[in-house]
């Protein structure tokens, strides 16, 4: 079948569902590659992704895109999957043979309510979805293919579960996707330079964080990897393909989880002469980052969530405040840059330990930041708890409103409106100083494509401040 992989268009600007990990606007436009799309897409001989999104492409365009395809694969997400069931009716509308399926963590938790959602949708993947895709588009009856759930005379019926893919290495190069059918100048990331290129060595993680949506849904908590020649042969692939590319990011959940083979990559990338970030644990050791740093490395991405540990301990974060201050001094002496991730409303959250998280922000103080809202998504034991312990108005409770991230837990000891409030005082206490400011003025000041760059963003963080601002008085 002609297969249509699409993230479609939802709320002015959000990433929610093809990539991203935090599935809300960002303070700064930024985009994340569908790489999951991208992998089934590399398998199907007549395909084609459409990432809406960061191509700004509405609805109308879309269904005019989706002309002639047998099969719509659509990758959803909770925040959005009202919004994607309509556009789903809308494609039935137009092509009533087309065949539509809803992909993501959303349908692994809920399958059978997201079939629901609108008639137009006829079947839902229950977990890893790259080869259940790719039997529909041969035209393999639904019966007979694991990892989905449909509908058959009225009733729900369930395949049985698929399991997750160990040969990683057989999976297609997603970079080839990426030149196919996108333009990499349309995905930014603050934090990363631009042009960037992402892609993963490895599904899962480790860490049993108790709020983090992907290894309790699609992913798993086994760190299933690629071997090191196939990521290499992968990054030779990327810099012919994009050799304006300036940055390449390691988008595994923690491409740290297994040092030795992640020094092992590194030290393939020495060869290349690249520029390379990834994300990782608070936890890597001095030799493990120093041989990183000396093989390209630029930027870690570091959940450090809170500076409170009891919250910590509350999330099973696994890490111990200590240990993240000894890591940040590693990294600063040995010229690694951190963008340091904080989540406020875990549980045990207050007003005297958001204050307290933000005074170990200070202290730590990274190359930069992202502040989040917590979000219990289906799935999660975070979102378990919250309605064993009444944290949730309703289980209906919204986590984003016109991509604007709710605060959807509220305590005792904190209101949703108090939570909602500090997330712009968190970030312009951090922001609004000397040391920051001038990291970014030099950076301004030694690159004129940063310049402008950094003039963007610095309009678009106070146009998204200001957007929360009414969200949180509407």
């Amino acid at each position: 079948m002609r297969t249509l992989l699409l993230n479609p268009p939802s709320f002015g600007g959000f990433d929610g569902g093809a990539g991203a990990r935090y599935q809300a606007l960002r303070e700064i436009r930024s985009f994340w590659y569908p790489t999951w799309l991208a992998y089934p897409a590399g398998l199907i001989a007549e395909s084609c992704l459409i990432d809406a999104p960061p191509a700004d492409m509405g609805i109308e365009e879309v269904v005019e895109q989706a002309r002639g395809y047998d099969l719509i694969v659509i990758n959803t997400s909770t925040p959005t999957v009202v919004n994607d069931a309509g556009i789903a009716e809308r494609l039935k509308d137009h092509y009533p043979a087309s065949i539509i399926g809803f992909v993501g963590p959303h349908t692994v938790t809920l399958p059978e309510e997201t079939l629901q959602k609108s008639a137009a949708i006829d079947f839902v993947t229950t977990g890893e979805f790259d080869y259940a895709v790719a039997e529909i588009a041969k035209g393999i009856p639904f019966h007979r293919v694991d990892g989905i759930a449909y509908r058959e005379n009225g009733k729900v019926r369930h395949t049985p579960l698929r399991p997750p893919i160990q040969d990683l290495d057989a999976l297609p190069f997603v970079t080839d996707i990426y030149a196919r059918d996108l333009v990499i100048e349309r995905y930014y990331n603050g934090y990363l330079k631009h042009p960037y290129i992402s892609f993963y060595t490895g599904r899962g993680c480790r860490a049993r964080c108790t709020f983090c949506l992907w290894p309790q849904t699609l992913t798993g908590h086994d760190y299933r990897v690629r071997s090191p020649q196939n990521v290499y042969d992968e990054m030779v692939n990327a810099q012919r393909l994009f050799p304006q590319a300036k940055e390449f990011f390691l988008d595994d959940a923690t491409f740290t989880d297994n040092p030795a083979r992640a020094v092992e990559i590194a030290r393939k990338f020495k060869k290349l002469g690249i520029t390379w970030s990834c994300n990782a644990r608070a936890n890597v050791r001095r030799d493990t980052l120093r041989e990183l740093k000396e093989s390209g490395l630029r930027l870690l991405t570091v959940g450090f969530e809170s500076g409170n540990q009891q919250i910590l301990n509350n999330i099973k974060k696994g890490t111990k405040l200590e240990q993240i201050r000894a890591f940040v001094k590693a990294t600063k002496e040995l010229g690694i840059l951190v963008h340091g991730a904080f989540i406020l409303g875990l549980p045990g959250e207050t007003a005297e330990t958001i204050e307290e998280t933000l005074r170990f922000a200070l202290e730590m103080d990274p190359y930069s930041i992202q502040v989040s809202l917590v979000a219990p998504y289906p799935g999660t034991e975070l979102y378990k708890q919250a309605l064993r312990k009444g944290w949730l108005a309703s289980e209906g409770e919204q986590l984003v409103s016109d991509g604007i991230q709710n605060s959807a837990i509220s305590y005792t000891s904190i209101s949703r409106e108090e939570l909602f409030e500090s997330v712009e005082r968190f970030y312009r206490r951090f922001y609004m100083r000397w040391r920051p400011i001038m990291r970014i003025v030099k950076e301004m000041i030694q690159d004129r494509d940063e310049f402008s760059r950094r003039i963007r963003e610095g309009r678009e963080f106070f146009s998204f401040m200001a957007k929360r601002k009414n969200a949180g008085s509407s």
